[in-house]
């Protein structure tokens, strides 16, 4: 589905993304890993057309999309959430969904009405568990249910492939392990295709099928997340220690 091939970022004299190549095939739930200041969020905002890419080409479905602006990438069903929520904080959680279905491509294909797309909106919070917090303003809503939102936002858009950007941020035990079976459920009920950047290893290395880790905006390794976990290079880079999945 998604090919990314030899993919260059430069941020002045700092190489964020240096020559990466990935391939996601349709229906994986994938896990990206790597310390700080790796280029994961980079990698991500390469992909959705937040950034525009120094070198190398970005392939979506069989369509170079290396030069399509971030609108037009949403079109083709990319979709992504963001590590510090990008809601409008003096609107409802319903307000902000509606919004997100008036811009996606179903909203003019199917010359949705406004009322049309607000019940839609409703459906998309129903499925992430907020729809009775539906007329709370975001900016009154805690961390957990502003990532649910910012979910339901996403599958707002219809995509077919979303990036979750380090969603357990800020989030107890309890609150991240919902997260991630939200996360593994949307999958399986919308077809999704799903890249998730997270630094809680102990849920993204059993959530996932397959782990690609960055550092240093190259990636060190690539694999099922038992055999990742067990690298050498990757517990010295970034685990410290062996994973115990």
């Amino acid at each position: 589905m998604l090919h990314v091939s030899d993919l260059t970022k430069r941020f002045g004299g700092i190489i964020a993304v240096n020559g990466v190549s990935l391939e996601i095939r349709k229906g994986e739930i994938v896990g990206l890993i790597g310390p700080n200041g790796s280029g994961k969020t980079t990698l991500i905002n390469l992909i959705a057309g937040f950034y525009k890419a120094d070198s190398g080409r970005i392939i979506f479905e069989g369509v170079d999309i290396t030069k399509k602006t971030a609108d037009e990438r949403v079109k083709l069903g990319i979709a992504r959430t963001f590590q510090i929520p990008r809601v409008i904080g003096n609107m409802t959680a319903w307000q902000n969904v509606t919004y997100a279905v008036i811009g996606s491509r179903r909203f003019k294909e199917k010359k949705m009405t406004l009322t049309e797309a607000s019940m839609e909106a409703l459906y998309y919070l129903d499925i992430v568990g907020l729809l009775r917090k539906r007329d709370v303003l975001c900016r009154d809503l805690p961390i957990y249910e502003l990532r649910l939102v910012e979910l339901a936002r996403a599958l707002a858009l219809n995509p077919k492939f979303i990036m979750v950007d380090e969603v357990m941020a800020g989030l107890n035990p309890v609150e991240a392990d919902n997260v991630a079976r939200l996360v593994q459920r949307l999958r399986e009920e919308f077809k999704l295709t799903t890249m998730w950047v997270e630094h809680v290893l102990r849920i993204i290395m059993r959530s996932v099928e397959r782990v690609v880790v960055m550092n240093e905006g190259k990636i060190i390794a690539d694999g099922e997340p038992r055999e990742v976990a067990k690298d050498v290079g990757v517990i010295k880079a970034y685990m410290g220690e062996e994973v115990v999945i």
